[in-house]
């Protein structure tokens, strides 16, 4: 029997007031996040922390001062544990690393390290792959993996956009909302926006998020669907990928259509779902005039989602491969995980 340590990667949040700022600090140092040398860098980090720090502090007293993504993480990866093990079989463990806060992915190498397993699979709960979340995850669990002595034969899953299970639960979960909606409700599939340059300069994320789109889409199988991909969660100076989710509301809100809105690059619930789209966007498209705003669920531990991140740790050989093992990405995206 094989000892198999699922590591899933997830970025973390502030587990009380007084860990907010802390929490930026550690976000906005990262250099994929903010590409300055070092000592610079933690001065600009140092410097947004401080002054974001008292609004995201108002973001998280409406989830009671918190945020509840590591309690989510956990029921995941009880979840994906029980799948795992459910067949008698080789014997799968998850393990938590946050990049931003606690459990960190020192942490996580510590415990994964003391658990002694044959392998280790490295599942990003971030289905499309970009620098700035699996790309820097995959960088400081090396480093971690290092400091600590880890040195055991690993997989990675760098990306599943197309997922199966992924899909699935995507779709079943959009069906409910669109019956709800009732008929000539626009979908709008929300991700985690980029600055733009970031996805000039090779990053595939945006691709990666058309992919899951469409795939989905043609799972809904709907005749004259309505249906647009937007970003949400902008911040600072920078031109970031659109259009913007707001916009989209807007334009919803002129032309009357009611909207169902999907977190389709967010596998749980956290602040950009709880706070972003339940309660400012939800106002914004009242004002706007948008005659009926759903939101869709984040897939979390549904079933068929669970399937699909248990079939992918499953099938993840050694080394760094996509889902099926081979690149996904365009070759216009030389900062794809895959690229040579």
């Amino acid at each position: 029997m094989t000892r198999t340590a699922v590591v899933l990667f997830n970025l973390g949040g502030p587990d009380a007031p007084e860990s907010v700022q802390p929490f930026l600090f550690n976000l906005f140092n990262d250099p994929a996040i903010i590409g300055l040398p070092g000592p610079l860098r933690w001065l600009v980090a140092r410097l947004i922390s401080r002054r974001r720090a008292p609004v995201a502090r108002e973001i998280y007293a409406n989830l009671g001062g918190k945020s509840p993504l590591l309690d989510l993480t956990r029921e995941q990866a009880t979840a994906l544990e029980e799948a795992l093990n459910g067949d008698g079989g080789d014997e799968y463990r998850a393990f938590i690393a946050m990049r931003y806060w606690h459990p960190m992915t020192l942490e996580a190498a510590e415990r994964v390290r003391d658990w002694d397993p044959e392998r280790v699979v490295l599942l990003p709960l971030y289905p499309q792959f970009s620098t700035t979340t699996t790309g820097s995850s995959l960088r400081e669990w090396h480093r971690a993996a290092d400091a600590v002595g880890l040195d055991r034969p690993t997989g990675v899953v760098c990306c599943y956009p197309r997922n199966s299970g992924l899909v699935d639960a995507q779709a079943k979960l959009i069906r409910a909302a669109l019956a709800q909606a009732g008929p000539g409700a626009r979908v709008l599939f929300s991700a985690h926006g980029l600055p733009k340059k970031v996805v000039d300069g090779g990053d595939p994320y945006q691709a990666q998020v058309e992919m899951t789109a469409a795939a989905v889409v043609e799972a809904l199988a709907l005749e004259n669907l309505d249906w647009t991909i937007c970003y949400q969660s902008r911040v600072g100076p920078l031109e970031w990928i659109g259009p913007s989710t707001e916009a989209e509301i807007g334009r919803a809100g002129a032309e009357k259509v009611p909207v169902v809105v999907v977190p389709i690059a967010f596998v749980s619930e956290h602040s950009e779902t709880l706070v972003e789209l339940d309660i400012e966007y939800r106002e914004l498209a009242a004002e706007k005039g948008v005659p009926a705003y759903h939101r869709v669920p984040a897939v979390g531990t549904h079933p068929a989602f669970i399937a699909g991140l248990a079939g992918l740790v499953r099938g993840a050989g050694p080394g760094l491969a996509a889902e099926g093992g081979t690149r996904i990405c365009p070759a216009a995206h030389g900062r794809c995980a895959m690229a040579a």
